[in-house]
């Protein structure tokens, strides 16, 4: 009974990290998309330099994360939104606002991905 207490500990200790980082990775996907949704509706308004400071404040924010990010999700995943982050702040340093809220969209999208990768779930499981 006492050798089954050690590995029944680490699988315990690994399931509350998953449950944990599936928790926190869904609260800064969403604070990131919330971002940006705000970041979309100030260049409807054409408010473009409030709208590409707040672009700036939410790619400083995701930047932040970036070592998290890269140790617990898919490299290729978190360098595409990285890429996407990019190309919206060209866009909006061009006003082109059709390219730019499709840049927005796809990037809100990619972080929605980026928080079903890391959910326990049975299809991330299998």
């Amino acid at each position: 009974m006492r050798s089954c207490l050690t590995p029944i500990a680490i699988l315990a200790a690994i399931l509350a990290f998953a449950l944990w980082n599936g928790s926190h990775m869904a609260d800064s996907t969403d604070r990131w998309r919330d971002q940006l949704q705000q970041v979309d509706a100030l260049a409807q308004a054409e408010a473009w330099t409030e709208a590409l400071d707040a672009l700036a404040e939410s790619y400083e924010d995701w930047s932040e994360r970036q070592t998290y990010l890269h140790i617990v999700a898919k490299h290729d995943s978190v360098d595409d939104a990285e890429a996407m982050y990019r190309r919206a702040m060209a866009f909006a340093a061009t006003r082109e606002l059709t390219e730019f809220r499709a840049e927005l969209s796809d990037l809100r999208d990619q972080l929605r991905l980026l928080t079903e990768m890391e959910r326990l779930d049975i299809k991330n499981v299998l």
